[in-house]
């Protein structure tokens, strides 16, 4: 008597694959996973609920980033987040704050302004709940930050390029080189600094930092020049001719649809606009939709091996739509647990249901296939 091998042949089938030019997920996925997280943080400022929206990215991360030059930007967007909660601090305690409070640590001296100015204040009394309610919102714009970082370390730019619908080509270029802008320039920086290091140059200091700034910049112009000539080699710009109907209708639909797309946004992260904000959403989503495919005739351009949606691609989507659609209806069954109170100053608490719905974001870093090592991430970069 045999035994069934079947558990044994379907625990294979559940591992990620190795990823190759073939089954590397879209840009795309990478993106609306991430914004799915931002619009999560942007929901709350329960720091327990930021911290693990940030756990999450950053181990996601972790696990699928490759050792592409765009991959390393992560760290430095992490820096910039915490740069923005310290900024957010310091200007609460110099500039004051309109909460009150009770719970006075210091007071710094004020500078009188004139009557002209009133309402504005610089120094003064310093409460513990303004320093608690400024820390509140800058751990939620830091978290905005990372997610973005989280996106551009996991997505291929060049990709995302190629994926983007023919209307909004051109415009594309010019977001693609404008987000690989800050990964290069840090991939940059971390070279020069190990060129120094390995000189026997000082890495720290003002003028470390204008002797390294020269290359930086020589370099990203390189790059720009380099970039313009390929573009120009490949035919980039031309054309083809639409009649003039055609492409007003292209403008009114395209224009209307991001506004729509705009205004139901706007209505899903306000409080008292999610319920008209889902329709809106959709109804931008179909007319802006349809305005980017008539657009598209305009371009006379082919896709050397589009980007496929798989399984995959669909799942990690997906699990960052349903931590932003979870987050939502937390918010709106139970918004203190998401917004913990200053006024009387209280210790924030972890939500299980919020919690719960923050690690389905964990997901692409068991459904996306892993990452290639360093001389195959250089071939198929």
């Amino acid at each position: 008597m045999t035994r069934s091998t079947g558990p044994a042949r379907l625990r294979p089938a559940l591992r990620a694959p190795a990823a190759t030019r073939g089954n590397a997920l879209p840009a795309g996925a990478w993106w609306l996973w991430a914004l799915g997280l931002a619009a999560a943080a942007s929901r709350t400022t329960n720091p327990l609920l930021l911290g693990l929206l940030v756990g999450v990215a950053g181990y996601v991360v972790a696990a699928r980033r490759t050792d592409a030059p765009w991959a390393r930007s992560y760290g430095a967007f992490i820096k910039l987040g915490l740069f923005v909660v310290a900024v957010r601090l310091v200007f609460t305690v110099f500039l004051g704050s309109p909460l009150p409070g009770t719970h006075t640590l210091f007071t710094v001296p004020e500078v009188p302004l004139p009557d002209w100015a009133q309402g504005v204040r610089i120094g003064g009394r310093v409460t513990a709940e303004q320093l608690v309610f400024a820390l509140y919102e800058g751990a939620k714009l830091a978290t905005l930050l990372i997610c973005v970082g989280a996106a551009n370390s996991l997505a291929n730019p060049a990709r995302l390029l190629k994926s983007l619908p023919g209307a909004l080509y051109e415009v594309g270029v010019a977001v693609v080189v404008a987000m690989t802008f800050a990964p290069n320039m840090v991939a940059d920086v971390a070279r020069l600094r190990t060129a120094r290091r390995l000189r026997g140059r000082p890495t720290g200091g003002v003028r470390a930092v204008l002797q390294i700034g020269l290359p930086v910049l020589e370099g990203a112009l390189e790059r720009s020049v380099a970039v313009a000539a390929s573009m120009d080699a490949r035919g980039y710009g031309r054309t083809a001719q639409v009649p003039p109907a055609v492409r007003r209708t292209t403008h009114v639909l395209t224009l209307g649809g991001l506004l729509g797309v705009c205004a139901g946004t706007y209505g899903l992260l306000a409080a008292q606009g999610a319920v008209h904000g889902l329709p809106l959403l959709l109804a931008g989503l179909v007319a802006a939709g349809a305005g980017l495919r008539l657009g598209g005739r305009r371009t006379v351009r082919t896709r050397y091996r589009p980007d496929r949606w798989g399984v995959r691609a669909w799942l990690v989507a997906g699990s960052g739509a349903a931590v932003a659609v979870l987050m939502i209806w937390a918010g709106a069954a139970d918004p203190e647990a998401l917004r913990p109170g200053v006024l009387p100053l209280t210790a924030p608490v972890l939500p299980l249901w919020p919690a719960a719905a923050v690690l389905i974001g964990l997901l692409p870093a068991a459904v996306a296939p892993l990452p290639p090592s360093s001389s195959d991430s250089k071939e198929h970069a």
